[in-house]
């Protein structure tokens, strides 16, 4: 069937309508134009009029009358002089005019003294860098004019600079990443400390902006996220960053936030994560806010290296597999894990040999959260026992094709002992804490267009995803709900994302010798204490 076109009414309604309001602007600004004159007259005769009425409101009583005669007597004369009423309403009018003036003041325009020395001292610095002996007309020059190079910046209301676009001349080696580095460096120590900066270099056009990043949200807190299945919020970020945002619930208060989703399962291209961070960064609070976006699809196996039992809450809760604080835990519930992961494969291949779906054991995401492993190689070492890390392999290498995820989160202490798996299958990457840039490099795989601060609060870090861009990443606040350094409010909204417990869980520490290897974690549901 043919399609019918839309109405004339419908089709060049709204550009009629745009016409119209167009139409309408113009005639405006044309007829303020004309009229201004006008009303400037008539603002300053009502300013003169309310003038005169508070001069008559403040004159006293006993001084009325006087005031009245004196006025009739120049109103008399005016009238009797040649052309005074003329000249009386020329006056008028010209008084007027001058009292309806515009008087705001005009803009500053142009950077104040303070502001002058402040760019001139960032010019003086920036000449080692960018000028050589050879440069015949060089634009850094001692004694030189910072417009030039400047051709843009913006100040807050300290004084201090929130925006600078800088030109250098075209043979700086801006490719090479220890030029920008130093240059990076000075600009974040001239411009002010305690701050974030985002450098965005131009390299056709020799241009380097510096902007002031705003700091990011501190006071999201865990609640359900409007995500997919196999979509996992892992913070948020700068808003121009990504192109999708989050209504997020802040009290009273709804807000959109951009967020920073890591997506897993078949079609993933970062199906495992690694986390790295100083002592107290928030790498237990990140992997808590996983383990609770996990248990809405799927089923969680902890193994805490640590010992310190940040994980207890989730004990004996529905689609907790286990969370295993001691060695032999640890082992036996990767043990199943590999085993568990080789099932799914096997069972996989034969449906689809058989032309059936996958079947509904294989389809429930499973999610292993390791927490410092690094813990468990001296034990191993001591004991003549296997690494965990060793048990690893098979979810890493096969994890994608079987809905097998894995998190590893470990500090930078103890880095150098992440075995080779778990370096290689873990494409997704997130680094908490403070960090140098050279550091931030070699962790993520790619430079950071940002400098961090040195002091940053915990949960604030980078990710980068694969083989995309670095961002700026704030964790959501998920604290240890049974720790008493956790407010009401925090408490009240992780327990209010706990999944009802299956099982309860134990009071009483089991011996690590009572424990047998071959057990499966799926039956356990319990902490363990090493």
């Amino acid at each position: 069937m043919a399609r019918r076109p839309l109405p004339s009414i419908l089709s060049t309604g709204s550009a009629q309508i745009a016409r119209s309001r167009e139409l309408a602007r113009t005639a405006t600004d044309s007829a303020t134009d004309v009229l201004h004159p006008l009303i400037t007259i008539t603002r300053g005769l009502r300013r003169l009029a309310a003038a005169g009425r508070r001069r008559w409101s403040d004159t006293p009583k006993d001084k009325r009358g006087p005031l009245l005669f004196l006025a009739a007597s120049v109103v008399l004369v005016v009238a009797l002089a040649p052309y005074g009423p003329l000249l009386a309403v020329m006056a008028l009018m010209a008084a007027a005019a001058w009292h309806g003036r515009d008087r705001t003041a005009p803009a500053a325009e142009g950077p104040d003294e303070s502001q002058i020395k402040r760019l001139d001292a960032l010019y003086e610095a920036l000449i080692p860098f960018f000028s050589v002996p050879e440069d015949p007309a060089p634009l850094y020059a001692h004694g030189g004019e910072w417009e030039k190079v400047f051709p843009a910046h913006e100040f807050d209301a300290a004084g201090r600079i929130s925006h600078l676009t800088i030109r250098y001349p075209a043979y700086f080696p801006d490719g090479e990443a220890d030029a920008r580095a130093r240059v990076e460096h000075l600009l974040h120590a001239k411009s002010g400390r305690g701050r974030e900066y985002r450098f965005d270099w131009d390299e056709e056009g020799n241009q380097l902006s510096v902007t002031v990043l705003s700091p990011l949200p501190l006071d999201i807190a865990a609640q359900p996220f409007v995500t997919s299945p196999g979509e996992t919020v892992l913070g948020f970020t700068d808003p121009t960053e990504v192109q999708r945002t989050l209504p997020l619930t802040h009290g009273e208060q709804r807000r959109d936030v951009p967020p920073v989703v890591w997506r897993t399962g078949v079609r993933s291209t970062e199906p495992h994560l690694l986390v790295m961070g100083q002592p107290g960064s928030g790498t237990s609070t990140l992997l808590r806010s996983i383990a609770l976006q996990a248990l809405r699809h799927g089923d969680v196996l902890i193994v805490e290296g640590g010992g310190t039992g940040e994980y207890a809450c989730l004990a004996g809760r529905d689609g907790v597999l286990a969370v295993e604080c001691g060695l032999v835990g640890a082992l036996a519930s990767l043990e199943w894990a590999a085993h568990e992961t080789e099932r799914r494969l096997v069972a996989l291949n034969r449906a689809r040999q058989a032309g059936h779906p996958p079947p509904d054991d294989t389809r429930r995401p499973l999610w292993i959260l390791l927490d410092r492993p690094s813990a468990f190689g001296h034990l191993t070492a001591v004991d003549g026992r296997q690494d965990p890390q060793a048990l690893l392999q098979v979810p890493l290498r096969h994890g994608r094709a079987a809905n097998v995820t894995v998190v590893v989160a470990e500090q930078f202490d103890t880095a150098d002992v992440l075995s080779d798996p778990v370096r290689q299958h873990t494409r997704a990457r997130v680094v908490l804490g403070p960090a140098t840039p050279g550091r931030l490099t070699a962790f993520l795989g790619a430079p950071s267009h940002t400098v961090p601060a040195a002091q940053v609060p915990a949960g604030r870090g980078y990710a980068r995803l694969s083989d995309g861009p670095v961002l700026r990443l704030q964790v959501p606040r998920t604290p240890d709900p049974y720790d008493d350094a956790t407010t009401d409010a925090d408490r009240q909204a992780v327990l209010a994302l706990l999944p009802p417990r299956s099982a309860p869980a134990e009071t009483e520490p089991v011996a690590l010798e009572q424990l047998p290897v071959e057990a499966s974690p799926a039956g356990s549901n319990s902490s363990h204490n090493s």
